[in-house]
């Protein structure tokens, strides 16, 4: 299984929370992340997105069919986004859109075995295979870009 992280894009500071939307930045952040992705995307990916506005845009720059899943939103557990995607057990793949501190704690749990405050930037992807290797199940981060990677001044 594939499990594709992507922090929504740079989003204005305004409130309420789940209302926010994507800066100009944000949303060139976003265009351009989705074109890396989607020639990239393995065939019937899954796609979660969370409900807040900012992840909505995020998403929706990929032009792909997409859920929405409550289980993502800013307040979401671990738990709450292993549970949506169901890893490592579905086959295929899943790309979730989503915030902080959930990504990071997932990222940090997948690399070194517990939850821990990792940072994933703003509109950056890390993208996880589960595999099993001699009777040994293993996660393996197979990319890490940040959309500043991606973006011009």
């Amino acid at each position: 299984m594939d499990l594709i992280l992507w922090r929504h894009a740079e989003a204005l500071d305004t409130v309420p929370d789940a209302s926010r939307k994507l800066s100009s930045r944000g949303e060139k952040q976003a265009r351009q992340m989705a074109a890396w992705l989607k020639p990239r995307l393995p065939r019937q990916t899954r796609i979660l997105a969370s409900p807040a506005t900012r992840c909505q845009q995020t998403v929706q720059a990929l032009g792909l069919e997409f859920e929405t899943s409550r289980l993502l939103s800013t307040d979401a557990s671990v738990a709450d986004l292993i549970a949506a995607t169901e890893w490592p057990t579905c086959s295929g793949a899943v790309l979730v859109v989503g915030h902080q501190p959930t990504l990071g704690r997932v990222a940090a749990l997948l690399l070194s075995g517990q939850e821990a405050e990792w940072t994933v930037k703003k509109g950056a992807v890390w993208w996880f295979t589960n595999r099993v290797r001699d009777g040994e199940t293993q996660t393996v981060l197979r990319a890490c870009l940040g959309a500043d990677l991606l973006t011009s001044s």
